[in-house]
């Protein structure tokens, strides 16, 4: 199959979590699929936009998407039933195989749970394969919380954290930044530990930094970069940073690699 040529996709089902992000489903090969790895998406006279996978079956992609741009306001327009064109999957994805028999720490940020999606679903589905998991999800409000369904349904096995920036009186969830919770963490033993690290850079940032007060190795933190990946394949130089193009290399790194790609 040519990685260069897009094929078309059907929609089986549309979540919408909030006005601006919803969840398509789409009828489509599954082949080569990690959480993690990307697809562009594109829509004829409209563009391409890079998407990350947010969950995947036999038979089924998600791509949970922002309204914020001309390819996607045009896909919003879309219904159950509806084709639009994908190529991919690309790039480097979380390979879960490495944080099995681990104590695995995901920390996510609003759309940030979209990527690392696939690996609570794996350690939900699996919770013997790791010896403690713990998810820890900040949004800016209530009202922007995403996969309410999920973060409930994950909350009967798995040790599940949601807070967010700022509430309304009365509010009885957590408020506070993702990086408040990363100092009361109960670990047995930090060198068989993974710490996953998805959301905007400045959160990115900080939360890496808790961990590293922590002394976890930097080999044990894993974080995803997004950059305009325009091609997909290495080839338009969108996103290169130094010799590293994050469409290829990416957008996964260990953060011994990522902490040296400086724009």
């Amino acid at each position: 199959m040519n990685g260069y040529i897009p094929s078309s996709a059907q929609i089986r089902e549309i979540v919408k979590h909030t006005d601006i992000e919803w969840t398509f489903k789409v009828e489509t090969s599954t082949k080569g699929v990690l959480p993690g790895k990307f697809f562009e998406i594109s829509i004829p006279k409209y563009g391409e936009s890079p998407i990350s996978v947010s969950g995947y079956g036999e038979d089924y992609i998600d791509f949970t998407i922002r309204n914020v741009g001309k390819v996607t306001s045009e896909l919003f327009k879309y219904k159950v039933g509806d084709k639009f064109f994908i190529r991919g999957p690309y790039g480097n994805g979380f390979d879960v195989s490495l944080y099995e028999g681990r104590e695995v720490v995901v920390v996510a940020g609003g759309s940030g749970l979209a990527p690392v999606r696939g690996i609570v679903e794996h350690f939900y589905n699996n919770p013997d394969k790791c010896k403690s998991f713990k998810l820890i999800v900040g949004f800016k409000s209530p009202k922007d919380v995403l996969f309410k369904d999920d973060l409930k349904r994950w909350s009967e096995k798995l040790d599940i954290l949601v807070t967010v920036d700022s509430a309304e009186e009365g509010y009885e969830g957590n408020i506070g930044l993702v990086t408040k919770y990363i100092p009361e963490l109960k670990i047995e033993d930090i060198n068989n530990m993974s710490a996953i690290v998805v959301g905007p850079p400045m959160m990115m940032k900080f939360t890496v930094g808790e961990f590293l007060k922590r002394n976890l190795d930097e080999k044990n933190i894993w974080v995803s970069y997004e950059r305009k990946m325009c091609c997909g394949v290495g080839k338009c130089g969108h996103c290169k940073i130094d010799d590293t193009y994050i469409c290829i290399d990416g957008p996964v790194f260990d953060y011994s690699y990522a902490k040296n790609l400086i724009d």
